[in-house]
């Protein structure tokens, strides 16, 4: 079982989310738990540890630290800003 951490930051940007994808991306958060990497999770490229979840034309992106069992979101935001 992995802990789940949400920088403060993310949190502002997940409570800013549309009402529906706002509900599937806390769905998708407490399923991160038992299974930190889902079906339809890629690593993202150029990096060891993060990953990214797509909910419609949004991402969550997180850090996994499986030596800790830890889950870092650090973004959540619409595809087109996530990754600047």
């Amino acid at each position: 079982m992995y802990r789940v951490e949400i920088k403060h930051q993310a949190l502002k940007e997940i409570d800013r989310l549309p009402k529906q994808t706002h509900e599937q991306a806390v769905r998708e958060i407490d399923a991160l738990e038992s299974n930190p990497r889902p079906s339809g999770a890629k690593k993202l490229h150029g990096s060891t540890d993060r990953w990214r979840i797509r909910i419609g034309d949004y991402r969550i992106l997180y850090k996994i630290d499986d030596a800790t069992k830890q889950i870092c979101i650090y973004r959540a935001r619409h595809r087109k800003e996530v990754y600047r």
